[in-house]
């Protein structure tokens, strides 16, 4: 088993996740993605999956995913539901996106039981409130946890809580 953390699209969510990766203490492997826009070129959605299931292979894994990490993440649930042991979403951003995102997250989801997922959405994040993605979260599936963090960013620095839900 071992953990994937998918960060936001920026630069800056590097630092985000070798935050995370240090301060989480579970006892297996934590690997960080590097998109590759942050060195060369452009996103690509299905470059960046083709990556991700190289480096997963056959393992079970777990995934930490913020922002566009959380589409990333929809689109691996999908692919490889059966290697998918647990998965954190932070801080997805729906605010102006179209009904195929929306779309990608309701068969992510589909594909994994509620008790795999949790969501952590700060309240006045700018990017999608709480309460807008606690009703859509809940409109796939009401049984996943959304859980509420007082916070007007879109900064999730919740080691703590990511890993008690991964132990």
């Amino acid at each position: 088993m071992k953990t994937i953390i998918l960060p936001g699209y920026s630069p800056h969510n590097r630092d985000w996740a070798e935050d995370i990766k240090k301060d989480l203490s579970i006892k297996y492997p934590v690997t960080i993605h590097e998109w590759r826009h942050w060195t060369s070129g452009s996103f690509s959605l299905v470059k960046e999956i083709v990556s991700i299931l190289k480096k997963v292979g056959k393992e079970k894994i777990n995934i930490i995913a913020k922002s566009v990490g959380t589409r990333v993440a929809m689109h691996l649930a999908t692919k490889i539901p059966k290697q998918i042991n647990k998965v954190i979403l932070c801080g997805i951003p729906t605010r102006g996106e179209s009904d195929t995102v929306r779309e990608t997250y309701s068969k992510g989801l589909a594909s994994l039981s509620p008790t795999q997922v949790i969501v952590f959405q700060n309240t006045k994040d700018p990017f999608a409130n709480y309460k807008d993605i606690e009703k859509f979260i809940h409109s796939i599936n009401p049984k996943i946890n959304v859980v509420e963090k007082s916070r007007s960013d879109h900064h999730y620095p919740f080691s703590e809580d990511f890993e008690k839900f991964l132990t």
